[in-house]
C-alpha cells in the first residue's frame, strides 16, 4: 500500500462520515439525507443497513463533515446538557463523563482470532498472558449477541453520558479489519480510528505487509547550523509525548517542528530510508500538567476549536486543571469535573487525572511543513522512554539494532492515569505497545528484528533510551525536563553526526563527561543522572529476563533472549 493511500485511508477512518443515532422506532433514512445515502459506496451502504437491522435505531444520518453540521450537533448536545459551551474560548466545549467511563479499559479490550497464539504468546508458567486479551470467534459471537441486537431502540435521556460499564467490550477482528465497540463513550474506547485502528488493527496490517504501526511521536529538530533531522519516540501514554512533540527548546538556535504526538506509521522507501507519517488529524492530549510554562505550544493550540473532557470549569467560562498555573481572578469560582463546587485544597482534584483536550493538529504553531507529506519524513533516530524514578540514566544509546530492539522490549514505566491501573507501580510496557498490540508480542519483536535483514541497503535509525523522571532520595526530579530536553536531543543528533563522545556501560553508550551541553543549568547533578547502581540493575536485568522468558515463552526471539542474558552478564561484571 502506498504511503499516500495509507494517509488518505487513515484520515478517512479517523474521521468517519457515518453516524448512527439511537431512538425507539425502526431505522429509516431521514428524508433530507436521500441524496447522501445514494452517494454511499455499495459496500458502505450494505454495512450501514446491516448494522441498522442489528441495532434498530430510529434514524440514520449521513454526515457531510461540514462546519454547519458540526455546530448543529454541538448545539443539540448543548440543549441536552451533554456538553457545555466555554465562552472564554472560541468554539470550545466541555464534556464531563460518567465517573465509571474515564479511561481506556484494557481488561475489556480483546483481539478475536481463530488461534489464541496469533494474539498473545503462551506464558511458560501456565498463567494467563499479560500481553493482551484473546477471545475466540465463538465466544465473541455470543458476547456480541448479548449486546448489539436492538441496542439503539431506547433513546438516551438528556444529560446522560452514553455508557454501559458492566457490558463494555472493545473487540478487534484483525482478519476482517473490523472493530466493534460497545458500552464506552470515552477516548480510545470510542475514537476507533485512534488506538483501535491506527495501532491494533494497523500493527497487524503492518506485519502482513512489511511496515510498522507504532505508538510513537514524530518531531523535527533543527540545530543552529540549519541541519534538520526527524526522530520518532515511543513513551507510554501520559509520559510526556505531547510535551516533547511540541517542545520549545531552551538551547539557543535550536528549533523543533511537530509532525505528530502519538502514532507513527513507518516503512522503508526505495532508497532504504525509514519514513514515517502521522495518520492522525489532531491531538488528544492529557490536560493536567499542561501550562504556559510546561507546553506553551499546546496551550496556544487548545485556545480555540477544542473539546475538553473531564476538566474543571471556571465561572467566567474557562477551563481549569491541576498544573495549569493560571491564576484564578478574584470573584471567579470553580466547578470540578464531577459538577461540584471546588476550591484549591479540596481532597479530590478539580480535573480528572486523565482529563483530555481534543483539538485540530493544524492549529499547533510549530507543525512541521512536511507533517502531511504522503511520502513521510525520514527517521534518523528512534527513542524509547518512560517514567523511571530511580536507576535508569537520563539517556543512553543502543550498541546496535538487535540491542535497540531489546531495549524497546525491556521498557518499563511507572503507571499513569491513562488506563485503569491503580497506584504508582512499575509496569512492563514493551515498545509502549503493550495495550495496543494487534498480535503476538514475540512475532512483533521478530518483525522489528527482520527490518535489519529483510531489505538490502537499508539505513537503519540509531536507537536511544531516555528517562526525564529520575528522582533524588528526597523525591525531587534530577532533570528539569521540558525545554531542556533539547539538550538530550542535541547529544543524540551529535552522536548521529559522529561529533559527541560516549562511554560504554553495561546498558549502552552514555554521554562522556562534558559531552552533554549543561551550559546555563544550575544544580544539575550529572553524576547522579548517569549513575548505574549495581543492585538496582541486577534486579532490573533479572526482572526483564523473567518477564520476557515467562510471558513470551516459546515465542521469545532467540536474539532477544541473547540480549537479556548478556545484560545480566555485563551487570554482574560491573
Amino acid at each position: 500500500m502506498s504511503p499516500a493511500r495509507i494517509l488518505r485511508w487513515c484520515r478517512h477512518l479517523a474521521h468517519p462520515r457515518l453516524s448512527v443515532w439511537p431512538s425507539s422506532r425502526q431505522a429509516h433514512w431521514t428524508a433530507n439525507q436521500q441524496e447522501g445515502v445514494g452517494a454511499l459506496p455499495g459496500h458502505v451502504r450494505e454495512f450501514v443497513e446491516s448494522s441498522a437491522r442489528l441495532c434498530a435505531p430510529q434514524d440514520i444520518h449521513v454526515c457531510t463533515g461540514s462546519e454547519h453540521e458540526a455546530q448543529s450537533m454541538l448545539g443539540l448536545m448543548e440543549a441536552q446538557s451533554q456538553v457545555v459551551r466555554l465562552p472564554r474560548h472560541q468554539n470550545c466545549w466541555l464534556a464531563c463523563t460518567d465517573p465509571r467511563d474515564v479511561a481506556r479499559v484494557e481488561s475489556r479490550t480483546v483481539i478475536v482470532t481463530d488461534s489464541q497464539r496469533d494474539t498473545v504468546p503462551t506464558p511458560s508458567d501456565g498463567t494467563a498472558s499479560k500481553l493482551g486479551n484473546w477471545m475466540s470467534p465463538q465466544v465473541f459471537e455470543r458476547e456480541m449477541g448479548l449486546r448489539f441486537p436492538g441496542c439503539m431502540k431506547d433513546g438516551l435521556s438528556p444529560s446522560t453520558w452514553p455508557c454501559n460499564p458492566e457490558k463494555t467490550l472493545i473487540a478487534h477482528l484483525p482478519d476482517q479489519r473490523e472493530i466493534l465497540s460497545f458500552g464506552s463513550g470515552y477516548g480510545g474506547n470510542s475514537l476507533l480510528g485512534k488506538k483501535c485502528f491506527a495501532l491494533r488493527i494497523a500493527s497487524r496490517m503492518a506485519k502482513d505487509e512489511g511496515w510498522l504501526a507504532e505508538h510513537m511521536l514524530i518531531l523535527a529538530i533543527t540545530n543552529p547550523a540549519g541541519r534538520k533531522r526527524y526522530v520518532a519516540a515511543a513513551f507510554p501514554s501520559a509520559c510526556g509525548k505531547t510535551n516533547l512533540a511540541m517542545m520549545k527548546p531552551l538551547l539557543p538556535g535550536w528549533k523543533v517542528g511537530c509532525v505528530g504526538d502519538d502514532i507513527a506509521w513507518m516503512r522503508f522507501d526505495s532508497e532504504g530510508r525509514l519514513r514515517a507519517i502521522n495518520p492522525e488529524n489532531g491531538f488528544f492530549g492529557v490536560a493536567p500538567g499542561t501550562s504556559w510554562k510546561t507546553n506553551p505550544n499546546a496551550m496556544e493550540t487548545i485556545s480555540r476549536n477544542t473539546i475538553f473532557t473531564n476538566v474543571g470549569r471556571t465561572s467566567d467560562g474557562g477551563v481549569y486543571w491541576e498544573g495549569i498555573d493560571t491564576p484564578i481572578p478574584p470573584g471567579v469560582t470553580l466547578t470540578s469535573w464531577t459538577g461540584s463546587p471546588w476550591t484549591p485544597g479540596d481532597a479530590e482534584p478539580c480535573a480528572h487525572p486523565n482529563s483530555r483536550f481534543c483539538t485540530p493538529a493544524s492549529q499547533c504553531p510549530i507543525m512541521d511543513p512536511e507533517w502531511e507529506s504522503p511520502q513521510g519524513v525520514p527517521i534518523d533516530a528512534i527513542i524509547f522512554g518512560g517514567r523511571r524514578p530511580e536507576g535508569v540514566p537520563l539517556v543512553y544509546e543502543a550498541f546496535n539494532w538487535p540491542h535497540g530492539i531489546f531495549i524497546g522490549s525491556a521498557m518499563r514505566s511507572e503507571s499513569t492515569a491513562a488506563a485503569e491501573h491503580k497506584g504508582r507501580v512499575i509496569l512492563h510496557d514493551p515498545f509502549a505497545m503493550r495495550p495496543f498490540l494487534g498480535y503476538n508480542l514475540g512475532h512483533y519483536l521478530q518483525h522489528w528484528l527482520n527490518m535489519e535483514t529483510e531489505g538490502s541497503g537499508r539505513h537503519l535509525p540509531r536507537i536511544f533510551h531516555v528517562n526525564w523522571f529520575r528522582k533524588d532520595r528526597e523525591g525531587s526530579y534530577l532533570w528539569p525536563g521540558f525545554g531542556d530536553n533539547c539538550r538530550v536531543l542535541d547529544w543524540i543528533c551529535r552522536r548521529l553526526d559522529g561529533e559527541a563522545d560516549a562511554l560504554e556501560t553495561p546498558v549502552g553508550y552514555v554521554p562522556a563527561p562534558g559531552s552533554l551541553d549543561l551550559s546555563g543549568l544550575q544544580g544539575v547533578q550529572a553524576e547522579a543522572l548517569f549513575s548505574l547502581p549495581k543492585a538496582f540493575w541486577e534486579h532490573e536485568a533479572a526482572q526483564i529476563r523473567e518477564y520476557l522468558t515467562v510471558q513470551l515463552g516459546p515465542d521469545l526471539p532467540p536474539a532477544i533472549l541473547w540480549e537479556a542474558e548478556n545484560l545480566q552478564r555485563r551487570v554482574a561484571e560491573m
